[in-house]
């Protein structure tokens, strides 16, 4: 897979002093400043334009359910992802109150979904293993998952779009992404730990004491593709994936609510380049959350209290975005000298 370049910023000058000049108070629009540098540094513009955007949704299972550690059975997972392949999920709400598409890839679950315009099959297999008990995938399977997610993102990228909001389907994804998220960062694992889709059948203890178990289990690790083999989910190690191919091909990358941001944790532990090329959409109420984007220096664009997952966070965040590239594309400058301070 290729490297992830780093950040050229030798646009940021000129950006800087073109959105000083704007028709606005200095500094009036805030984080929408920092973002449209951002921005146009991803693209190589000055002029970035994002007509057209995707909300792209992986969906996969877990072995890790065997031990009750999710509200719901495995498939719960399939069911989901049906409902965004009929548009009635809370992601196609979402997609169609902004004006994006949406495409459900099946990175590996356990029950086969039919063929479908919207959908990319590249499931790896039929859930992962138990990682209570061993590797939740193979080396060659974290391999074939991240080169399938990258591969996606430059497909899309080839028909045209130029804004990717990432989510994700996975009934016990919440485990897996926590032990992701504590093995890449140190964070402490009962800090990141929280209900996922509802509280366990074994209750919050209980998933605690089958984590710390299985990072027990597990520990040393080999990098990040290790920890992916060892806790990760098909769903998790292609948003990985997705992140990077997405970063090479200049995209605008959108990242969901705790488990795309744990999946991020890994993406920029094999690819540090990544860090600067991702935007986090918002912060979610899940346990966690809030400590990894910390961790990340992270700063998301909304705090909606939302938990869905599904992309719906990172879909509502897409208008912020477009706005910012439309405030360097079209927003008059004011004409005459500038004050220096907020009029």
């Amino acid at each position: 897979m290729k490297d992830v370049p780093s950040l050229d910023r030798h646009l940021e000058p000129e950006l800087k002093a073109r959105i000083d000049r704007k028709a606005k108070p200095l500094g009036s629009l805030g984080r929408v400043e920092e973002l449209a540098v951002q921005l146009s540094l991803i693209t190589q513009s000055l002029n970035p334009a994002f007509a057209k955007a995707a909300v792209v949704i992986f969906a996969g299972d877990h072995g890790i359910v065997e031990e009750g550690v999710a509200a719901y059975p495995p498939e719960v997972s399939a069911a989901i992802a049906q409902m965004v392949l009929d548009d009635v999920a809370g992601a196609n709400i979402a997609a169609r109150a902004v004006n994006a598409d949406v495409f459900l890839v099946d990175a590996g679950l356990k029950t086969r979904l039919a063929p479908h315009p919207r959908l990319f099959d590249r499931a790896i297999g039929e859930g992962t293993r138990n990682f209570a008990r061993e590797p939740a995938m193979t080396s060659a399977q974290v391999t074939e998952a991240l080169e399938a997610g990258a591969e996606i993102a430059a497909e899309l990228s080839d028909r045209g779009y130029r804004i990717l909001a990432l989510g994700e389907i996975g009934i016990g994804n919440s485990s897996s992404a926590a032990l992701v998220a504590h093995a890449v960062s140190g964070l402490p694992l009962d800090s990141l730990v929280g209900q996922g889709a509802g509280a366990p059948a074994g209750g919050m203890s209980h998933k605690l004491r089958v984590l710390q178990a299985a990072y027990e289990r597990a520990a040393p690790f080999d990098g990040g593709a290790g920890i992916l083999a060892e806790f990760g989910g098909f769903e998790l190690a292609m948003l990985a994936g997705a992140m990077i191919g997405a970063a090479n091909s200049r995209l605008i990358t959108i990242v969901d609510g705790f488990i795309a941001t744990a999946a991020a944790c890994a993406a920029i532990s094999l690819q540090p380049n990544l860090r600067h090329y991702l935007i986090f959409a918002h912060l979610s109420p899940e346990s966690g959350h809030g400590y990894i984007l910390e961790w990340l220096r992270g700063k998301p664009l909304l705090d909606l209290g939302m938990r869905l997952g599904e992309g719906t966070g990172a879909a509502l965040a897409i208008p912020v975005v477009r706005m910012a590239g439309g405030l360097l594309r079209d927003m008059a400058d004011l004409p005459g000298a500038h004050p220096e301070k907020d009029g």
